[in-house]
């Protein structure tokens, strides 16, 4: 029973993952040009609009560019840290992941917590990025929300290949910059929750600094 719910996990977490480096927190694209640049993600739009305006662009490079698609950890930070970020709260990500450990730590714990998770996640979405074909394709469900809501859920439908599609949904925070990603569900999975129980068990076992040296580690 525990082999198969542990095979079961792992189906589950490759779904999860794949959706992650399709089009999910991979807010990012390859340089545009001038006349491109007017369609650029508008944070401060629909959330709806401004998911699909992020997905499309996250697509149209991870679709083309060989590098990323080849697990070039160099040009896969690059792109993040110019792409990525700026619409993606990775803090509050790490924060929620962490629960009320979180609020245990030290300040220079928390840095090098969320530094070592950023590093966790763009290792895995590396390893992700070869599964994006020409076909993959995003469709948005209708937004049933309260536009005016400080926090909400957009959903989606995510293709590839022809196959069945994936329940991919995103929740954003409305900020003074506008709206930012801090979490993503697959199938019903989210990632904060998948994250979080894999915290918990790591620090009961040896503490913050225990996980911190765990994810470093992942990430060499």
């Amino acid at each position: 029973m525990q082999r198969i719910s542990g095979l079961v996990a792992q189906k589950a977490r490759r779904r999860l993952l794949f959706a992650m480096a399709s089009v999910g927190m991979l807010a990012m694209a390859a340089p545009l040009s001038h006349a491109q640049s007017a369609a650029e993600p508008n944070a401060k739009g629909p959330p709806d609009v401004f998911v699909q305006q992020v997905a499309e662009r996250a697509l149209q490079v991870l679709k083309s560019d060989a590098q990323l698609k080849a697990g070039d950890i160099r040009r896969i930070n690059q792109v993040v840290d110019q792409y990525l970020l700026p619409y993606v709260d990775f803090e509050k990500t790490t924060r929620l992941a962490a629960g009320r450990y979180w609020r245990e730590a030290t300040p220079q714990q928390r840095q090098a917590l969320a530094e070592a998770f950023r590093g966790t996640l763009i290792r895995t979405y590396s390893g992700a990025f070869s599964q994006v074909t020409p076909s993959t394709s995003m469709v948005m469900l209708p937004f049933r929300g309260d536009p005016s809501a400080n926090d909400v859920v957009v959903r989606s439908q995510v293709t590839h290949g022809g196959g069945q599609p994936a329940a991919v949904d995103y929740r954003l925070e409305r900020t003074p910059e506008g709206w930012r990603v801090y979490d993503l569900s697959v199938e019903g999975i989210w990632l904060i929750q998948n994250y979080r129980n894999q915290f918990a068990t790591q620090i009961q076992q040896g503490g913050v600094d225990s996980l911190i040296k765990a994810l470093e580690q992942r990430n060499q």
